[in-house]
């Protein structure tokens, strides 16, 4: 074959004086060593699964309808007005009127690390409830920026009283107080009432997250004076995962922006991100980074459902079909991990591991032979829980009666190591 150069040559002589230029391109274009993947050169395919761990939960048809709804530019009018849409949405699911308000380009993640990332600076003083894996995220993310982290522990399933977290408080003297609200590990709903009063009289900023609960167990960021709030979009507000719900209050916002020092990430520093969300009372917005467009528009459907629907009615069917739940669990034979039933995570539920089974052979039968997800504990709880999610789209008592027939054929199918 002639190569690409002599021919051109042959037919223009002003090429021959790029001669080069055009067989170092002759080169590079046949350099091509490694073939295509066989893998990517077959169509896609995804199983359907019940989702039926603590998520991402199954999504309704009409968030996956908003998510191929044809892309446009991230920067366009259009987009700002949805993205306007999501911020008020937000503003309704947290019950806050707290202008800046936003959703992450993340997972919960994001919103965990904005949060530590703006509010804290090296050597502050930081105090951490842990009684779970989202308190040790938090506080490792905390370390990594050279806060100085104190830790209040308990261990998975445990809860903390005002009076031990004022005292904690009093003694630690932070900037900032992180509590879990939803801990999915455990499968625990932290009560919240009267903390953010205790942060605000010892001038400490309220931390909470919601990603396993917003939406499914009340919360009410103003009234119960919490300084910043993040959730995630994947469990009971139902968009696909890649998107997270954070607001800050005045008080945060002036801690936020009267820095000494600049936050360590670029893409998480609210001093882009309240101008690129329209936050920061600016005519023009500039552009920052590019926003998940698909995202935000399945974010903003989701949002859209849960107005249409009711906080309050959201809220009234996690407690009843997660109160059928228990009584099927119970029915069973098996034991919850909170014994407390007010202290129980709605949207997630823990099942002690029953004696004498390998949970991960349950749990790896019941996908295998019904195609559903349930999973182990996480962090500090793996080997003591197998947990069972029902939230947003999947908060169906039909769905109920699905996971414990699931589980009663596991628990006959499966052996046992012991009697």
């Amino acid at each position: 074959m002639t190569p690409l150069c002599t021919l051109l040559s042959t037919l223009n002589p002003l090429a021959a004086r790029s001669a080069p230029l055009l067989q170092r391109l002759d080169r590079s274009m046949s350099s091509v060593t490694i073939p295509p993947p066989a893998c990517m050169l077959r169509p896609l395919e995804v199983p359907l699964r019940y989702l039926f761990g603590p998520g991402p939960s199954n999504v309704p048809p009409r968030i996956l309808a908003a998510g191929s709804r044809p892309i446009i530019g991230h920067l366009h009018p259009e987009m700002y007005e949805i993205m306007n849409d999501i911020k008020r949405g937000i503003q309704y699911v947290f019950q806050t009127e707290n202008n800046m308000t936003l959703a992450m380009s993340g997972s919960g993640h994001a919103a965990m690390e904005c949060a530590v990332f703006n509010m804290v600076e090296p050597g502050e003083s930081v105090l951490i409830a842990i009684n779970g894996i989202w308190g040790e995220r938090v506080a490792e993310i905390a370390e990594r920026i050279g806060a100085n982290v104190h830790r209040l522990v308990k261990s998975p399933g445990g809860y903390f009283t005002n009076k031990e977290i004022e005292q904690a408080v009093e003694k630690h003297k932070p900037v900032l107080f992180f509590l879990t609200h939803g801990e999915s590990s455990a499968g625990l709903c932290h009560p919240v009432d009267g903390i953010g009063d205790i942060c605000r009289k010892h001038n400490c900023l309220f931390l909470v997250d919601t990603v396993a609960s917003l939406g499914a167990a009340p919360i009410f960021m103003d009234k119960q004076n919490i300084d910043i709030l993040y959730s995630g979009s994947q469990k009971a507000l139902n968009a696909p995962p890649g998107t997270a719900p954070i607001s800050f209050n005045d008080r945060a916002c002036h801690k936020m922006f009267n820095r000494k020092t600049k936050p360590v990430s670029y893409l998480f520093d609210m001093a882009h991100l309240s101008n690129y969300w329209g936050c920061d009372g600016k005519p023009a917005r500039e552009y920052h980074h590019t926003g998940p467009v698909s995202g935000f528009f399945t974010l903003r459907e989701s949002l859209a459902i849960l107005a249409e629907k009711g906080l309050e009615e959201s809220w009234k069917k996690h407690k009843e079909v997660s109160a059928y739940l228990y009584r099927g669990l119970e029915d069973l034979g098996l034991k919850l991990f909170i014994p407390e039933r007010d202290l129980r995570l709605p949207s997630v539920t823990t099942i002690a591991i029953p004696a004498g089974y390998n949970w991960r052979e349950l749990l790896t039968y019941i996908m295998k032979h019904h195609h559903m997800e349930m999973t182990g504990g996480l962090g500090p709880s793996i080997g003591m829980v197998m947990r069972i999610g029902l939230m947003g789209y999947n908060c169906e008592k039909t769905n109920a009666d699905m996971a414990l027939h699931a589980l009663a054929d596991a628990l006959k199918s499966c052996k046992k190591s012991k009697p």
